[in-house]
């Protein structure tokens, strides 16, 4: 995205006046180090565990997948 246009593009997503097409949300999440589904997350929880799941180990993602049948 050009410099010179990424603010107001942005604002305009933030504000709901533009959506963003899955090649831009991709590369916010790139940016971000956000997966896609972050940006489709009902609410602030659910973006919170989808966050914390992309950035842990697989390791972690394999005991947090073993536990959820728990809860």
């Amino acid at each position: 995205m050009d410099p010179s246009v990424a603010s107001p593009r942005v604002n305009q997503y933030e504000r709901g006046k533009h959506t963003p097409d899955s090649s831009t949300l991709g590369k916010l999440g790139q940016v971000l180090n956000v997966p896609i589904a972050y940006f489709y997350a009902e609410d602030e929880d659910l973006a919170l565990v989808i966050v914390a799941f992309h950035r842990s180990s697989a390791a972690a993602r394999r005991r947090l997948i073993a536990t959820l049948p728990k809860i």
